[in-house]
């Protein structure tokens, strides 16, 4: 085995080194050294691991402007003084633990000495400190400045539930790929889970046209959903039309009661026909009442049953995709996605399907944090996952661009955190609230990541780590990529003279 690289040197600041971090001098700039690379040192301890937080350069002539100032105007500052010689560089580490020398690892109790050489990490020993699961993990790609695959254990990955965070462009639907291939792809001797995602935009469409995908993947328009009204109670109507009172809550209940005694299955339009001849409701709840259901039966969603059977539909290794790109109104699909996400965790606490992960593409358009409830018809059903899913073994993923406006209840429980580059300050500030496991340096480092470059931090891993993510190995969806304006509006032009509709 070949010694490890030397970085360079530990030396002494007016804070370091310390039990928390220390600075060392780099040797060269040649060295490979970046930030968000893991270095090891020896202490008295064992052998310490850290995390280059930051570096920077510094120069001893040029220290005092004063005399830089003073020099600049009588002579030629850099044949005056051997400036190159007085350049250095120096890299900045938080210091995260210590193997022992019995091979335990523990947090650092002492310091290391100044003077003390700074290496290359032993891989095997960075995958161990790490917590990753090479055999059976997950594979989203590759550790940054390491040649060590970044495959994460999967109960750890989402038994408590997970989140994907990002700005729009920064490649969070492509990791989120990535993670439903390994879940698809998974052996069924490694365990494998049913997936149910909620796509907004089409996005993961294209796995149903993917030769190695395409018999695991069932795709449900939202379009054609449709929500029994015999199935529904008064409790949800009243949910769905907040102005109703107490009172009408429990006439309407009596209507649906006297339906359900006399019909196998009725529609929306017989719920409205019975208050309209019942002689128990006074006239003022009758018109409030049909006025209201009325509404709801415009909605076109509301029918004598249930599509689709849910029973049936999660399977191991599977995956459901509920398809709402063509649902514009967003009540529409917060009723949706309540249905589904209800439906299926109830059929888990009876044990009537698998395990599964619910994957929910801008979460926070249906668990916003502050709206009202009859702005956010599934914000209920997906904080009750969140808080009490995993007993089950009912788990989330909740993506979304706009953390700041997603559900604090609900992200809170995301104890696994996929963070790609995120810039706006209040967003950063919500994942700092939302996460004990981030600290501001690193989040420092978020604001500044590349597209497909992501932050991993919480159960999934025993320390943050950086992943650049892995390519696809499935087709995107068509759209997915833009192009550039002008061709667009060419495309546009050609087809609006030709007689053709313009997509």
């Amino acid at each position: 085995m070949a010694d490890p690289a030397i970085y360079g040197t530990v030396i002494t600041t007016e804070d370091s080194p310390s039990v928390s971090s220390f600075a060392f001098v780099i040797h060269s700039d040649t060295a490979g050294v970046k930030r968000g690379q893991f270095v090891s040192v020896k202490t008295t301890e064992g052998t310490a691991i850290a995390t280059i937080s930051n570096i920077f350069k510094t120069n001893k002539y040029f220290e005092s402007a004063g005399s830089v100032r003073e020099y600049s105007k009588t002579t030629e500052m850099y044949t005056a003084f051997p400036i190159k010689e007085w350049e250095y560089t120096v890299a900045e580490t938080k210091l995260l633990g210590v193997y022992t020398k019995d091979g335990s690892l523990q947090r650092a109790s002492f310091p290391p000495s100044p003077g003390i050489e700074v290496t290359e990490v032993d891989l095997q020993m960075l995958n161990r400190f790490l917590g990753l699961d090479q055999e059976r993990g997950i594979d989203l790609g590759e550790i940054q400045q390491h040649d060590l695959r970044a495959k994460f254990n999967l109960t750890k990955m989402i038994q408590k539930h997970m989140a994907i965070l990002a700005i729009s462009g920064a490649g969070k639907s492509y990791a989120t790929a990535v993670f439903m291939e390994e879940l698809l792809l998974r052996d069924p001797k490694q365990g494998r889970i049913a997936l149910f995602v909620v796509d907004n935009h089409g996005e993961y469409i294209s796995f149903a046209d993917d030769s190695d995908f395409k018999d695991k993947v069932k795709i449900i328009n939202g379009e054609d959903v449709r929500i029994s009204v015999r199935n529904t109670t008064e409790k949800v109507f009243a949910s769905l039309l907040p102005e109703m009172s107490p009172v009408q809550v429990r006439e309407l209940g009596k209507i649906l009661h006297q339906l359900r005694n006399e019909k196998h299955s009725f529609e929306m339009k017989d719920v409205v026909d019975a208050i309209k001849i019942s002689e128990d409701i006074k006239k003022v709840s009758k018109d409030a009442l049909t006025g209201w259901l009325s509404e709801l039966e415009n909605m076109e969603i509301f029918s004598q049953d249930d599509y689709p059977g849910y029973e049936n539909l999660l399977e191991q290794g599977k995956m459901i995709i509920l398809n709402l790109r063509n649902v514009l109104d967003l009540k529409r699909k917060q009723l949706i996605v309540r249905q589904f996400s209800q439906k299926f965790f109830n059929l888990r606490r009876e044990g009537k399907v698998p395990p599964y992960l619910e994957i929910i593409e801008e979460a926070h358009n249906f668990c916003p944090e502050g709206a009202k409830s009859s702005e956010a018809l599934s914000r209920h059903i997906i904080e009750l996952l969140a808080r009490e899913g995993r007993k089950f073994y009912a788990n989330l993923c909740l993506i979304s661009q706009r953390p700041v406006q997603l559900s604090t209840t609900a992200l809170s429980q995301c104890n696994t955190q996929i963070i790609l580059r995120i810039t706006n300050p209040y967003d950063l500030d919500h994942i700092k609230k939302s996460s004990e496991a981030i600290s501001q340096s690193t989040l420092d480092i978020v604001n500044s990541l590349k597209v497909g470059e992501g932050l991993i931090i919480g159960e999934a891993v025993n320390y943050p780590v950086f992943v650049k993510i892995r390519k696809r190995k499935s087709k995107e969806s068509h759209g997915t990529k833009l192009e550039d304006y002008a061709i667009i509006w060419d495309k546009k032009s050609n087809n609006l003279a030709s007689g053709k509709e313009f997509l």
